[in-house]
């Protein structure tokens, strides 16, 4: 999908330059006090806080005939706005307005194209003229801003979250309209200690003996990725990459050279994958290395299903997987309720219940929930509980915005959320978990304060 497109406008040597590098997180625009460094369009890849779009940098708008190399570069400007969802709108904030800020704001105000109106330069008190001139343009509130030091970023990412949030369902809906919206390959990484049966489980999968397997542990060394198909039990055809791993060892036992290779490539398939199965061996049970893994993925983000191997030759079944489930649920607090499935190389039992959970937890992994539809159960979920009040002064949360999928990812904005207690933010991702449809899936919130200086208190 597309990403989403912002452009930034203003003036010659307002700071737009110093912004689109402060977004991109690089210093791939010139910045100079001269003006006019900026001539062509300049595109990055921007990150603010969970939001991902794409930036164009522009030319400085200058008025020229546009014949003139100053004109050309004003046409480029305007053609950039058209293309864009949204256009941020940069002047002085000490400077304050001057006749070339009317002009675009003239122009701007006929665009379809959403504007969002910045005062940039507003560090300190030096910009509080120059952000009250700006309400004359038109545009709405600016917001006080310092492409420099970073400050305003919280109330930009506020201002531009609906407009990227609206373009990002526009082209999902035509992705769906012209590919009936179906992801890609399942990338699917098997991973466990050494010995856990991970090459003969992939083996069955395939149906061949692709991997080489036998009694001793370690080897597998390389990450193999195997392009398959796997047909569900209707006969539907779903492509999977799945990669077989290296057995991973704790690592104070890990000495070898070639072992601690294998390990880093373990990590990469990790870190690749979209959904991770830890193996589990029925001869063993549940191990803290076990757990270590599971930690490990969890941590890179990536959607977990336990599986129990060699299950056809596990002795008291039913008391050693309800030992698994009480231990995982323990040990993994923070994905109570993971995908746990009984399975053997051997016989094939339980593969097609293994591949039903890994597409259905990356869909979970990959879901998005509605602002509205998420506010809603955001406010019965403060009214059911509310936030506490640490020495008599309360917290009050505003609202919250899913910034992210793959993992979800969601941000609590509020004032005084710097005191809230890890134990609300755990209800705030559990009810998420439970009550959104997120299931076994690892769930990020992040809390921001917004940080105006010549906002109301």
């Amino acid at each position: 999908m597309p990403l989403p497109i912002v452009a930034i406008i203003g003036r010659p040597n307002v700071g737009k330059s110093t912004l689109f590098n402060r977004l991109v997180g690089k210093k791939l625009a010139l910045v100079d006090d001269r003006p006019g460094v900026t001539r062509d369009r300049r595109e990055g890849e921007a990150s603010l806080l969970g939001l991902d779009f794409r930036i164009v940098d522009t030319a400085g708008f200058e008025d020229e005939d546009p014949q003139s190399l100053p004109g050309r570069m004003r046409m480029q400007t305007q053609a950039a706005v058209d293309e864009a969802d949204a256009a941020l709108f940069l002047f002085d904030a000490r400077a304050g307005v001057v006749p070339l800020d009317e002009e675009i704001a003239r122009w701007l105000r006929n665009s379809d194209t959403p504007v969002i109106l910045i005062g940039n330069k507003a560090e300190g008190k030096a910009g509080e003229s120059g952000l009250l001139e700006a309400y004359a343009l038109g545009l709405g509130e600016p917001i006080p801003f310092s492409a420099e030091h970073g400050e305003g970023l919280v109330d930009l990412f506020e201002a531009l979250r609906p407009h990227i949030e609206k373009a990002e369902e526009e082209y999902a809906d035509e992705e769906d309209d012209g590919e009936d919206g179906r992801q890609g390959p399942l990338k699917l990484a098997i991973v466990g200690r050494p010995n856990a049966g991970k090459s003969t489980l992939v083996n069955k999968m395939l149906g061949e003996e692709r991997m080489i397997t036998g009694p001793e542990a370690g080897i597998t060394r390389d990450s193999i990725a195997i392009e398959w198909e796997w047909k569900d039990k209707e006969g539907g055809a779903h492509p999977v990459r799945l990669i077989d791993t290296a057995g991973l060892r704790r690592r104070a036992k890990v000495e070898d050279k070639l072992e601690r290779l294998s390990a880093a490539d373990t990590q990469r398939a990790i870190d690749f994958a979209e959904v991770v199965v830890l193996l589990l061996d029925a001869t063993r049970g549940l191990e803290a290395q076990d757990l270590r893994i599971a930690s490990q993925v969890i941590d890179e983000g990536r959607a977990l299903i336990v599986a129990v191997s060699k299950w056809d030759v596990a002795e008291n079944a039913p008391a050693l997987f309800q030992g698994i489930r009480a231990a995982l649920d323990e040990g993994l607090s923070q994905v109570k309720g993971l995908p746990l499935i009984t399975v053997s190389g051997f016989s094939g039992r339980g593969i097609d219940q293994l591949l039903e959970a890994a597409f259905e937890i990356r869909d979970a992994w990959s879901r998005r929930i509605g602002t509205g539809e998420l506010n809603r159960w955001f406010e019965r979920a403060i009214e059911a509980n509310p936030p506490p009040a640490p020495g008599g002064r309360r917290i009050k949360l505003r609202y919250l915005t899913q910034a992210r999928t793959r993992p979800p990812t969601f941000i609590l904005f509020g004032t005084r959320v710097d005191q809230l207690p890890e134990s609300y933010r755990r209800y705030l991702i559990n009810g998420i978990r439970r009550e959104l449809g997120f299931g076994g899936v690892p769930v990020r919130l992040t809390v921001r304060a917004p940080k105006n200086p010549f906002g109301a208190a």
